[in-house]
């Protein structure tokens, strides 16, 4: 059926009939994007003008169509946009009966409408007073009625638009950076709201506004396009959830990329960042613009003020300063020199946007347009001033991340890089991310420049930074796979043959050092000595070690504390020891404190336990102000059954979240002879709130070693009234036996949902299974936990093979 025989079987029908036309409108798969937004408008357009032509209206009335409607397109769930125009000469009564007799209908259909009835002066002092009103009436368009009427007002309102720009275009920018403050920025999130959010929609339609005031215009390259695809991506979502809703929700991506006919959700959240790229860069370009070209007229009349009645003023000249070699500045932007000869200078990409990045200013986008135009390629191996140039472009900092975007937005990274294209508006979809991986590899490039001064080859610091996370583009493990590439591409930027192993090494080993210290015993010799083998050199080591903290702090908050710092630095002071051919430590553990043993002496004659909190050092934090490591609590108590999950237990309840732990027995002589008493070592944090008074935790100990505290209840009872997201299911637990190659334990590795009392119900898992749990140490990221335990028989002798594996094929089905 033609959209034709559509309208006007509405036409016939009345309301019934426009619902079944724009039901069956809806369901042809083979017509859908701008053909059928524009479809549904005439539909609509004409139902609505049937409507009104039947209220009779009287002379001098129109219905306009405003906003998304006025432009002609509508999305399945869209509101309509609607205002009734008259000149004032009507009675007023009549002006109500006509709008009843429209909106009425409109309602009855469940449609949701945004209605209003004005005089064109009305219309015009609504726009003054409300910003929103007057952008969505430059796109007013007549639906029935008097059409001088509605071209009268376009005309006024776009007079005023272009007349009151200089006031109202900075009002307008600063509703934008608020709502990109609180809506977030569209090209990273992983739920994203595709009209509100920085780069969607309604950026899309602010461009437009800008451009109709004659003030700045947005670059036009593939921004018709990302606003066309964000506008599909909305229609497909209406259509998947039969609600008019704009937030892409992680349970309905895989529904819409279906109705878009995408492989996956992925690929869809993937074509989503893109077109939000484009337009969040066509964003920052015009108001740069804007705001260029309102301070130049500020500065006119002062201009003149100061020149007088000299005569043969004329317009001052412009300066141009020299930046680099065919790279000036001007007007506050970094442009080509007159001189500059981008077909013969393969370098001259680089060298202007590492000028711009050290300069702090923008890159000018048509320098970047004419040198994506007329580069010459840049040879394989570069020569050594194209890698200088990417080195200080990447060690400028902050400055970085706009010139980089502005070579994205022409294609030149890609040029530069091939390998870029796998991980361009890769999403993550670890909700501890807050980039994609592109961004998060500028990102922690960024981050590592603050870090050069650590390490004595600041270059390799920051290519490793840019290259860390490269192989998250192909399939299996992306350190390997990252290893293979950075190992390329940096053969190609012109390194020497050891500078590239150095810089694989790094790659490949990228998240060694804060998961072995965060997930492994570092008092055991083998954890360290396995990672001196790894890591290979001292040279190598410090560049992991800035690595490994400028990865975590451009992941997000989350990723990176005070005590993640001090163990990653504790790890690194041991293996440099070892790198530095000092003597290994023997493998036996440490003796115990003094303090241990005091309370182990108390426990022991009391029969009961004892506890004893001490918080530890401060340090600073990213923000400068001072963080807590955490706090060390030490339990001693007599040697009994199920003392490891009664702990964890109890601390679970009083909401204090374990980071490491570690459980001995001391023998100590009594009159009836040796006595065993345990002792552990916990390092917690409470997770919001001040930590609860020692007494309180002890009491709620004995309580659950004699079975008067229920804890698995009451962990259950906040367990139900946990948060969780409709929809999302999280993979089920993973429990394997680590290749630790300890002389002290065998190394269980539990990989599970985070949730209350984790580490509760993995000890009370053990206890059936006949083994001593000597130490455990717990690593949270986002909703992630892995908690790694060192097991060992009663006897403190390691598993075999065939034991360690049933041990921990059973803890993965409890766990379950």
């Amino acid at each position: 059926m033609t959209s034709v025989d559509v309208s006007t079987q509405a036409e016939d029908s009345g309301p019934s009939g426009y619902a079944a036309a724009r039901l069956r409108l809806l369901s042809e798969k083979e017509r859908s994007g701008p053909p059928r937004r524009a479809a549904l408008a005439r539909l609509t357009d004409d139902w609505l003008t049937g409507l009104f032509t039947a209220a009779q209206p009287p002379r001098g009335v129109a219905l306009v169509a405003v906003g998304g409607y006025g432009r002609g397109e509508l999305s399945p769930r869209s509101d309509l946009d609607l205002l009734l125009l008259h000149d004032g000469t009507a009675d007023a009564g009549a002006i109500a009966r006509l709008a009843d007799r429209i909106w009425y209908p409109v309602w009855d259909l469940g449609l949701a409408l945004d209605h209003s009835v004005r005089t064109p002066a009305e219309a015009r002092k609504a726009a003054a007073d409300d910003l929103k009103v007057q952008l969505g009436l430059l796109d007013a368009r007549p639906v029935a009625g008097d059409a001088g009427l509605v071209a009268g007002l376009r005309t006024a309102v776009l007079a005023d638009w272009r007349n009151q720009a200089p006031e109202r275009l900075p009002e307008l920018d600063a509703l934008c950076r608020e709502r990109a403050e609180r809506m977030g920025e569209l090209q990273f999130l992983l739920e994203p709201d595709l009209k509100e959010a920085r780069g969607g929609l309604r950026d899309a339609q602010v461009l437009r506004a800008v451009a109709a005031s004659w003030l700045a215009d947005a670059p036009r390259e593939g921004l018709d396009a990302a606003r066309r695809r964000l506008l599909d991506a909305r229609d497909a979502l209406h259509l998947a959830t039969g609600r008019a809703t704009d937030r892409l929700a992680l349970q309905e991506q895989d529904a819409v990329a279906q109705e878009l006919g995408l492989l996956d959700a992925d690929t869809l959240l993937r074509e989503v960042y893109e077109s939000a790229r484009i337009i969040s860069y066509a964003t920052d370009v015009t108001w740069r613009e804007v705001n260029r070209v309102l301070k130049a007229r500020s500065a006119r009349p002062r201009l003149r003020t100061l020149l007088g009645g000299r005569s043969g003023g004329g317009k001052p000249p412009i300066e141009r300063t020299p930046l680099a070699e065919g790279v000036v500045e001007m007007d506050g932007e970094v442009v080509l020199a007159l001189s500059a000869k981008p077909e013969r200078d393969s370098v001259l990409p680089l060298r202007a946007a590492a000028a711009a990045a050290q300069s702090g200013l923008p890159l000018s986008p048509h320098a970047v347009r004419r040198l994506a135009a007329a580069a010459k390629p840049l040879p394989v191996p570069w020569p050594a001033e194209a890698r200088e140039e990417l080195v200080t472009l990447l060690g400028a900092g902050e400055p970085t991340v706009p010139v980089w975007e502005a070579l994205e937005a022409e294609g030149l990274i890609t040029r530069l890089l091939p390998d870029w294209e796998r991980v361009r508006c890769r999403p993550q979809r670890n909700p501890v991310h807050t980039w994609t991986v592109d961004r998060h590899l500028v990102e922690t490039a960024v981050r590592a420049s603050s870090l050069t001064r650590r390490v004595g080859r600041p270059d390799l610091l920051l290519v490793a930074a840019l290259l860390h996370d490269i192989g998250k583009g192909w399939p299996g493990d992306h350190s390997v796979a990252g290893e293979t590439i950075a190992r390329d591409v940096a053969t190609r930027i012109g390194f020497d043959r050891t500078d590239v192993a150095v810089i694989a090494t790094v790659v490949r080993h990228h998240l060694l050092l804060v998961e072995t210290a965060t997930r492994r015993d570092l008092d055991d010799p083998a954890t360290v000595r396995s990672v001196a083998t790894a890591v290979g050199t001292h040279g190598a080591l410090e560049l992991l070690h800035a690595l490994t903290e400028a990865d975590a702090l451009a992941t997000g908050p989350a990723a990176w504390s005070s005590w993640r710092g001090a163990l990653v630095t504790d790890l690194v002071k041991r293996v440099g020891a070892i790198l530095a051919g000092e003597p290994e430590p023997e493998s036996e553990p440490a003796a115990p404190s003094a303090e241990q043993e005091r309370l182990a002496v108390e426990a022991l004659r009391t029969g009961e336990p004892v506890l004893a909190l001490h918080a530890q050092p401060e340090t600073a934090a990213q923000d400068g102000e001072p963080e807590p490591v955490g706090v060390e609590l030490l339990i001693a108590l007599p040697d009994q059954p199920g003392v490891l999950p009664a702990v964890a237990g109890v601390l679970a309840l009083h909401r204090l979240t374990v980071r490491a732990a570690d459980l001995r027995a001391i023998e100590l002589p009594t009159e009836l002879g040796p006595g065993a008493v345990l002792v552990l070592n916990w390092r917690v944090a409470a997770e919001y709130g001040s930590l609860p008074q020692a007494a309180r935790l002890r009491a709620d100990l004995v309580r659950a070693l004699d079975g008067s505290l229920d804890i698995p209840a009451r962990l259950a009872e906040r367990e139900a009234a946990y948060p969780r997201r409709r929809g999302v299911t999280a993979p089920p637990p993973r429990v394997t036996v680590a290749a630790a190659d300890s002389r002290l334990a065998t190394v269980i590795e539990v990989r599970a949902q985070d949730a209350p009392g984790l580490l509760h119900r993995i000890g009370r898992a053990l206890e059936g299974a006949d083994v001593r749990v000597r130490s455990a140490h717990v690593s949270t990221l986002g909703a992630n936990a892995v908690d790694t335990l060192y097991v060992t028989r009663p006897d403190g002798s390691l598993l075999a093979d065939e034991e360690a594996a049933d041990l921990a094929q059973a803890l993965e089905g409890a766990l379950r």
